[in-house]
């Protein structure tokens, strides 16, 4: 059974078909998803979804990318958002320096990850992290909050990076560009990830794996990341679907 633990099935790439897709999920091995939102709009979009689909859960938070004409006052609607019984986690937030050119937008954006890693530690929620061209800051940022616990999405950390953030507690999950012939960190970190750390997600509807790299992804192509997870650790496909499926489940408190 699949654990996604990452799609934005709100994304309008979805539009013509979405309750279709949604629907038959579960008749293809699909048992969990979460779906995290980027902003205010996209957080009710998944909360609507998650209250429609019995297996879907969704998390709700600022990403940086999506802070324009957003003030800190906005997270009081976070707040109410993760209130729900069908949120688990703070999400998606974090920083990006790739989009995030200005030295004052970065900042700001460092303002909200703070304020969003001691919301995830006010409510004791995992947060689901967001860390682009920016990892020394993200890092510090992490370390200031002991009480946090969480996930760095779409992994992208170096090992010894990696090595820190595990030590501190945290998760790492990993996307289809696993499968990438120009993969170069993640068949590392692979390799030596405990595997209670892991989980895999498909960021849906980006980085469908080989061989359907550019297209449209959804939760169905979790399998070809577990593959190449089996490959590099000596275990089975099925063997590595099994334990991100409990990975997952234990580190968004899903019973």
């Amino acid at each position: 059974m699949i654990f996604d633990t990452h799609a934005h099935y709100y994304d309008s790439a979805f539009d013509a078909d979405r309750d279709a897709l949604l629907s038959a999920l579960p008749e293809q091995g699909v048992a969990l998803v979460v779906c995290p939102g980027c902003d205010l709009a996209s957080s009710r979009q998944s909360q609507a979804l998650a209250e429609r689909y019995g297996y879907l859960y969704f998390a709700a938070g600022l990403h940086p990318e999506n802070l324009e004409g957003a003030d800190l006052s906005h997270l009081d609607q976070v707040k109410a958002l993760c209130a729900h019984p069908k949120c688990v986690a703070v999400g998606e937030i974090g920083l990006d320096y790739y989009w995030v050119k200005t030295p004052e937008d970065r900042a700001n954006s460092r303002d909200f990850f703070d304020a969003q890693l001691s919301l995830a530690e006010e409510l004791d929620l995992p947060a689901i992290i967001h860390d682009r061209d920016a990892h020394r800051d993200c890092l510090d940022l992490v370390k200031a909050h002991p009480n946090a616990r969480g996930v760095f999405h779409c992994c992208a950390l170096g090992l010894e990076d990696a090595k820190r953030v595990v030590e501190w507690g945290w998760m790492l999950s990993f996307t289809g560009n696993i499968t990438f012939h120009n993969a170069r960190r993640a068949p590392e970190l692979l390799r030596w990830l405990p595997l209670d750390r892991l989980m895999l997600e498909t960021d849906a509807p980006y980085m469908a794996p080989e061989p359907y790299r550019g297209r449209r992804c959804d939760s169905t192509l979790i399998p070809l990341m577990a593959q190449t997870v089996a490959g590099l650790r000596g275990l089975t496909t099925q063997e590595v679907l099994e334990l991100t499926l409990e990975n997952g489940k234990r580190f968004f408190g899903i019973s």
